[in-house]
């Protein structure tokens, strides 16, 4: 038999959920070959893990994200947390939310000659730099733009390198801002090594728990877009300034009851 001949396909058995994959990245009805994967989807998740993994260990481009933060017509500060090296930071969390001594130094000398603003951006790497290297600076300028509408001062955006996220609640205090606004690479996932969390706290200060902070999860293309997650924020963001407060105390209703009701939707598991 001519071996260009073989249809592979011919050997997958299909899977009656194979409808559903239009409507998510997840990997389901992916059929059977034998007892096994088929040799398609298999590969595909070899590749999905490899890029999830580069993900966490690619380092941040400083360099190439503060120019992107200054066409966008934001200043910004670099700062390190105590977590020296990508092996520390994956292996003491603990260091990764606080700033190391030299940062700390120098951002509380920056404050003390600055006027306090309402908000600070911070970004962080965390554990994707892919998703903070790709929207990082287009999330900080339109959340940026939004609270210049709103009469807000902002502070220039610090970058921490090896940073998690309860380290904007030190940043924050530093420079006493009355919130601060951390831009974080999650988690990746195998559907999603480039999603960005934005993550809010008003009155940040070191201690905190993730009880005081509201989040905004999966911003990207595939997710949320930079501008409804900025939209979003900005609910938060005054809201919470009318409340003197954020976390669990202040839930988001922005706007998703028409969502919620599903009203003109067809179910698809109907399709």
């Amino acid at each position: 038999m001519d071996k260009k001949s073989v249809d592979t396909h011919a050997f997958v058995t299909s899977n009656s959920w194979a409808s559903l994959r239009r409507h998510t990245d997840a990997r389901i009805g992916l059929g059977r070959s034998g007892i096994s994967l088929p040799t398609e989807p298999q590969l595909e998740f070899q590749q999905a893990h490899a890029r999830a993994r580069d993900a966490v260990h690619i380092p941040l481009d400083l360099t190439q994200l503060e120019s992107d933060l200054a066409a966008a017509g934001l200043q910004s500060l670099r700062l390190h947390s105590q977590a020296q090296d990508r092996a520390t930071y994956l292996q003491r969390p603990d260091k990764g939310r606080r700033l190391d001594a030299d940062s700390a130094a120098a951002l509380k000398q920056f404050g003390a000659q600055q006027v306090p603003a309402d908000a600070c951006i911070v970004i962080a790497d965390g554990l994707s730099s892919t998703a903070v290297q790709r929207h990082a600076a287009r999330v900080a300028a339109a959340i940026d733009q939004r609270l210049e509408a709103e009469g807000l001062t902002r502070t220039p955006v610090c970058i921490v390198q090896q940073g998690r996220v309860a380290v904007g609640d030190e940043v924050g205090e530093l420079l006493d801002s009355r919130v601060v606004i951390l831009l974080v690479g999650e988690r990746p996932g195998l559907s999603s090594p480039d999603s960005l969390g934005i993550y809010y706290t008003y009155s940040p200060r070191v201690g905190l728990t993730d009880a005081a902070r509201n989040c905004i999860s999966n911003v990207r293309p595939a997710g949320i877009s930079p501008e409804d997650a900025a939209d979003r924020l900005m609910w938060l963001v005054m809201e919470s300034l009318k409340r003197k407060l954020s976390g669990v105390d202040l839930k988001d209703e922005s706007g998703d009851a028409e969502a919620l009701d599903g009203e003109g939707r067809r179910n698809f598991l109907l399709e």
